[in-house]
Parts: C-alpha cells; structure tokens; sequence
C-alpha cells in the first residue's frame, strides 16, 4: 500500500471510530430508556438490564455502521479538500481512480466488519436475547419475590409480600384477583412458597383465608384454609414458542428455506431469502457507498469554501438508494422468486460510483479552481 493511500485510509478510520462511537451511542441508549423502564418496572434487577442491552449492540452496531461509513467518508474528504491536501495530490498528477483507492480500501474494510456482523455475532446475540426474554416472560421470582411493595404481575392482580426469608418463604401474603368482575377475591397467608409443577407456577399458601365479594349480590364469602394452591400460569409466559426471529438463525439456514423451518416459523419463504442474501448485499452497498461519496465529491472543483453541494448530492443519492432497499425488501418478502433484487440497490451503487469516477477521469474539465488568499 502507496504512502498516499495509507495516509487517507487512517485518516478516514479515525473519523469512522469517531462519528461509529457518536451514533452507536445515540441508538444504543434510545434503546436503553425503553428497555429499562420495562424491566425495572417488572421487578428485574439493574444486572439483567446490563446484559440485555449489550446483547441488543450488535445489531445497533449493524445498522449504524453503513451510516457513519458515509458520513466519516463526506466529513473526512470535505477536511482533507479545504485544508488543500486533495487539491496537492490532484495537481501532481493523481488520477480520480487512484485517489478513490484509498476509500475503496475503506470501504473493505467496513464490509469485512459489517460481514463479521450479520453472519456473526448478530444471530448469536439474537438468539441470546429470544432466550433471555422468554426466561424473563416466565420469571416469577422477579414478579413476585419483592418484600414491602404492592407488584402487579398482571392485569386485575395485586400482590404484596412483608417479608421474604433467605429460604425463599414468603410471610405476610396478601393477593387480590380483580379479573372476575362478578366474583373477586382476596387471599391472605401466614405464609406461602412458590413451585414449579412442569411449565406451570403455584402459589402454595399456608395459614390463610380467601374472601370472595359477589358484586351481583352484594354478599361477602369467607373460608379459611390450611393451605391452598393458586395457580400462576395466566400471569407469566408459558412453554417457549417454537418460532424462531429468522434473524437469530445463521445464514445456510436462511439460504436452504427448508419447508419444515418455515412452517415453524410461520413465514414465507421470501423472509428466509431475502434476511440471507441481505447479509451479503449490505456489506457489498457500505462498501460501495464511500466510493460514490468520493466520486461525487471529485465531481466539483475542490475550494477551501467546501464541497456543500456535492455533499448534498451525495446524502441525497443515499436516501434513494436506502428508500430503494426497502422496497426491494418488501417485494422479496412477498415473492420468493424476486431475491436477486436483494443485490440491486449495492450494484447501483458501484455502477453509480464508477460512472463517476469516469467522468471526473475522462470529461475534459478545470481540474484546479484557485481561491483568493
């Protein structure tokens, strides 16, 4: 690798990390809020909320990188073109191919990362998650073994507990079942212990009474218990779901479409399609992207005043080019038949930037505009 090409690939990595880190931090704790204002609210502790929002990073890394690629590509060149060095290299006889070198090198280098990403570490961290929400779903101790606080498990219940002993007993139960809006009752307890028979949870109480107020009739039932069994299973998660996030499976999965995976799933096989080869495609387009940047930017004369309007071109080609990636994905995911579409918006990219790099190559221009000191 040229001295050239060394010298703007580290300058571009730099400001990649840089703007990577701003926008991996902005989506990750947009995430964050909303899923720690879930788990605190369910009784989970702050260590739960730790880990699953680390195993939610990959796929917030997944979606920013492409973006800060493009971004550290504008903002990079736009830097290097005011403070003149572009403007050196171009009049010393560099031509638009080679000085596009660099960021194509650039650019492998985020589809190798991007690669890492999609085939990777995202279906391992998805699958983690499924995991740990389902164990979350039918987590009944985060529900219920909370002493001195009124928890509401679930719609019409309300539970408290004064004191929870390092055996796991709970003493002072109170329990209200507001669900039936004709019969509702309280359960009160000495002491209670909570079992898993099977997929089912209990609520094993000793010592205790249960009283039913009849609303129609306006009557009260009393009946005291030496122990009682008050089933749980309508208040957390049952048997984990068969169904797998086609984003948690890996990619020769994906590719195969197997008819047994996909009745399971209960998808078509243009999801199983299109989340493989996208895997593919989307390296091949953050590779692309910061070559057309470049391309663009070569398009207009370079000047210390910036390349604004060049920028804006380029921004504006990635919001088609992303617009055009989404309707692709709705077209594949309703016709099988359509999945080399995948590929379409990452070879208009190439296409794009190499017609660029043509033109700034071959149209018979003014290279050098001189700005007035």
């Amino acid at each position: 690798m040229r001295t050239f090409d060394r010298y703007i690939l580290s300058h571009l990595l730099m400001v990649f990390g840089f703007f990577s880190l701003i926008l991996v931090a902005v989506y990750w704790v947009n995430r964050a809020v909303s899923l720690f204002d879930r788990l605190i609210a369910g009784g989970s502790n702050v260590s739960l909320f730790l880990e699953l929002t680390l195993l939610t990073l990959p796929s917030v890394i997944l979606t920013v990188l492409p973006i800060s690629a493009l971004v550290a590509t504008l903002y990079g060149v736009n830097r290097l073109s005011g403070e003149s060095e572009l403007v050196v290299a171009q009049t010393t006889g560099l031509s638009p191919w080679t000085m596009a070198r660099p960021v194509l090198y650039f650019g492998l280098c985020v589809a190798v990362l991007l690669s890492l990403l999609a085939h990777l570490l995202v279906p391992v961290s998805r699958t983690m998650l499924v995991e740990q929400n389902q164990e979350l779903s039918r987590d009944i101790t985060g529900r219920f073994l909370k002493d001195g606080e009124f928890l509401h498990p679930g719609t019409g219940i309300t539970v408290y507990v004064r004191e929870i002993t390092e055996q796991g007993e709970l003493r002072g139960v109170f329990l209200q079942d507001r669900r039936d809006a004709a019969a509702r009752t309280t359960y009160t307890a000495e002491r209670a212990v909570l079992l898993r028979a099977g997929d089912s949870p209990r609520l094993v109480m000793f010592e205790g009474a249960a009283q039913t107020l009849h609303t129609d009739t306006r009557s009260l039932t009393v009946v005291s218990f030496a122990d009682f069994t008050y089933d749980l299973a309508g208040l957390v998660g049952g048997p984990a779901s068969p169904r797998k996030d086609p984003r948690s499976l890996d990619t020769a999965t994906l590719l195969r479409a197997d008819a047994t995976d996909l009745a399971r799933d209960g998808v078509k096989r243009g999801v199983y399609l299109f989340e493989g080869h996208n895997r593919f495609a989307e390296p091949i387009f953050a590779a692309a992207l910061p070559v057309l940047a470049i391309a663009l930017l070569m398009l207009g004369s370079f000047s210390r005043l910036g390349l604004w309007r060049q920028i804006l071109a380029a921004v504006f080609l990635a919001i088609l080019l992303k617009l055009t990636s989404n309707v692709v994905e709705n077209a594949v995911r309703g016709n099988a038949g359509l999945w080399p579409l995948t590929y379409l918006p990452a070879l208009i990219t190439m296409g794009m930037a190499t017609l660029a790099l043509s033109w700034n190559a071959y149209a018979p221009r003014k290279l050098v505009r001189g700005v007035p000191a």
